[in-house]
């Protein structure tokens, strides 16, 4: 059992940390459940982006050399793109725009013809998404999620030493019958502790992605060398250069009959073009075994399988579906959900607490000096 003073150390860390940082923290979790459920509703409400207009089954696939010509031109020289091919029948070709104009293209996968577009913030699930994972400020967003999710971590901590009990088992006992300031202590404390593990996981792996180099730390403590993309060999290759097409039938040769998970263009010939491919053993939905090509010749740089990287930068193949629900499906996607709502609430009803106890403090004391003057007068 915690002395009083080093009870009242540790009371006074957790609530500071939790007003601190609870409000963008409760935030974000609210804003991760949302995302669960507004992904199908998004595609439900805007199928014109995201069903291709065409029925026709495609005699040969559609050709990428004349479409990256098409976008090269329309969004210049200096932009990067990347292909995501359909990954169920009916579903259209997106191709995301990092330039001078960043967004996704919605194109029909037979014909190629557009058939609409969002920019990085447009739209109400593009806005949730940007929210959710960078604050609306990028990597500077990312940093602060991260640092934000990391405190959580040691805002557990207090909480279970906090709630820890004298005696086993615990009661978890949540009386809702003794007042809505009773009541939601309950739920604070209880719930904390009976759902921390589970929220510091999902708080874990999103702070895990949001700053990437928490990869490099875990592959530096196993004593591993983080590895990185390939480079291009200095100096231009002769020769003509090779179309996307032939680029992809490249790749596509070191995992034959794979899925493509997603194909990057570079806009620069000084940096290689990296094919993803959705293997069979890869639990990540979009696949990080890769193929890494020479951009002009198409000579191939480097061949990676998911479990060939270290254990920091592999571990995303896990972390992401892990922290989307994708891992577990429907269920797991239900529980993704749930768990952001309790973190929400968690965050909420420990600033409520707060407040509420400041103010009744605060009439307990304006009372109490009421009764004095009353005293003193009479």
């Amino acid at each position: 059992m915690l002395r009083a003073p080093l009870r009242r150390l540790w009371l006074k860390i957790h609530r500071w940390i939790g007003l601190s940082l609870g409000p963008v923290l409760a935030l974000t979790a609210l804003l991760g459940a949302v995302l669960v459920v507004a992904l199908p509703i998004d595609r439900c409400a805007h199928p014109e982006l995201f069903v291709g207009r065409s029925t026709a089954t495609p005699v040969s696939p559609l050709p990428l050399e004349p479409l990256r010509q098409r976008l090269v031109a329309e969004f210049g020289p200096d932009t990067n793109f990347t292909l995501r091919p359909p990954r169920s029948p009916g579903e259209t070709l997106w191709v995301y725009v990092r330039g001078p104009w960043e967004g996704t293209l919605y194109l029909d996968p037979s014909t190629g013809a557009e058939q609409g577009r969002r920019e990085s913030h447009e739209g109400a699930y593009n806005l949730l998404f940007e929210l959710h994972s960078s604050l609306l400020m990028d990597d500077t967003g990312k940093g602060i999620l991260a640092f934000v999710a990391l405190a959580y971590l040691f805002l557990l901590v207090t909480g279970v030493v906090l709630w820890w009990p004298t005696r086993w088992p615990p009661s978890l006992r949540i009386a809702l019958n003794r007042g809505l300031l009773r009541g939601l202590f309950d739920l604070h404390r209880t719930g904390g502790a009976v759902l921390g593990l589970l929220i510091a996981v999902s708080v874990f792996t999103g702070a895990y992605m949001a700053w990437r180099p928490l990869g490099n730390f875990i592959s530096a403590a196993m004593g591993q060398e983080p590895v990185k993309p390939p480079t291009v060999p200095k100096g231009t290759a002769a020769g003509p250069r090779l179309s996307l097409d032939a680029l992809v039938a490249r790749a596509q040769n070191v995992f034959p009959g794979q899925p493509i998970g997603y194909v990057q263009v570079p806009a620069k010939p000084n940096r290689p073009m990296r094919v993803r491919f959705r293997l069979a053993d890869d639990p990540h939905p979009n696949g990080i075994s890769s193929v890494w090509l020479h951009p002009l010749t198409g000579e191939v740089l480097a061949v990676r399988r998911w479990q060939d990287l270290d254990a920091g930068n592999g571990a995303v193949a896990v972390i992401y579906p892990l922290h989307t629900g994708v891992l577990g499906g429907p269920v797991h996607q239900a529980v993704v959900a749930l768990l952001g709502l309790a973190l929400g609430g968690l965050g909420l009803s420990g600033i409520w607490l707060w407040w509420r106890r400041r103010a009744v403090a605060a009439a307990v004391r304006d009372a109490a000096l009421s009764n004095n003057r009353n005293r003193t007068t009479s």
